[in-house]
């Protein structure tokens, strides 16, 4: 299971030992030494990932055995709320593109919760729309959202979760109108 880094006061960020990555081999019994954050602690990526990793986990503890990812249920709860739908309008929306997206909703559709139709005015587009049964697992899945964005919002002050909100929509906003190309001498990893 893991837990959220942590920071004490005059302390670096360190991972909580509940992580599983050491420095060497610890004494049998003994609890694993923390894993030093450095920089990455202090970073707004890193934590970033820490927090929608944490989500994520939190939602699907809400989901148990309903079979379905955490990531489904919002493209479900799009298709569900703009039927017809088209792959691009969604591609648009989930800000994925298309070889990440296509293959999603070919699963969604091999468990019969989407169907894909042509489009009419577009031989080349595809409409999507949820099924009964997509209906049907949406309500489920809305169910445990309501649930988990409760137990988020419990964590803020009404304008402190205003101010998130809108910092993560400047943040998303920034980074797909001013991504900047790969720098040619970085590293890759």
């Amino acid at each position: 299971m893991r837990k959220r880094a942590t920071t004490r006061p005059g302390r670096a960020m360190t991972a909580s030992p509940t992580i599983e990555a050491t420095h060497g081999e610890e004494p049998q019994g003994a609890a694993p030494a923390p894993v030093q954050l450095g920089r990455l602690g202090e970073t707004i990526a890193y934590n970033l990932r820490l927090a929608q990793n944490a989500s994520f986990q939190a939602f699907s503890a809400l989901t148990g055995d309903l079979g379905l990812r955490p990531g489904w249920y919002a493209l479900l709860q799009l298709i569900g709320d703009n039927p017809g739908v088209s792959q691009t309008g969604l591609s648009l929306a989930t800000s994925r593109d298309k070889s990440t997206l296509t293959p999603l909703l070919g699963e969604l559709e091999r468990r019969r919760l989407i169907r894909r139709e042509p489009d009419p005015l577009d031989r080349r587009g595809r409409r999507i729309s949820l099924t009964e049964e997509g209906r049907a697992k949406l309500a489920l899945l809305a169910d445990c959202a309501a649930r988990h964005d409760a137990r988020l919002n419990a964590m803020f002050a009404p304008e402190q979760q205003r101010q998130l909100v809108s910092l993560l929509k400047t943040l998303t906003e920034s980074l797909t109108t001013d991504t900047p190309s790969p720098d040619p001498g970085a590293d890759e990893e």
